[in-house]
């Protein structure tokens, strides 16, 4: 995803995971525990993508749907 500021397009690297239907990313990680700096990732992606909604999943962990996080913007 390409950062734009006043006009300038920068190709500096932010990469989504998944965009689903231009609506919803879901960013992936297979990590011990996340850190507040994997939820202010997921946030930041939406701001710049100016969308609403993102799930932030943790494939690392015994039960799947204790590690899916719901991360709005805005709403």
């Amino acid at each position: 995803m390409p950062f734009i500021y006043k006009n300038v397009r920068q190709d500096i690297g932010y990469r989504i995971d998944l965009m689903v239907n231009n609506k919803v990313i879901i960013e992936i990680k297979s990590i011990e525990t996340l850190a507040p700096v994997h939820y202010a990732q997921t946030l930041t992606y939406l701001r710049l993508s100016n969308l609403k909604l993102a799930l932030l999943i943790n494939f690392n962990t015994k039960i799947l749907k204790n590690s899916i996080h719901r991360i709005v913007n805005n709403l």
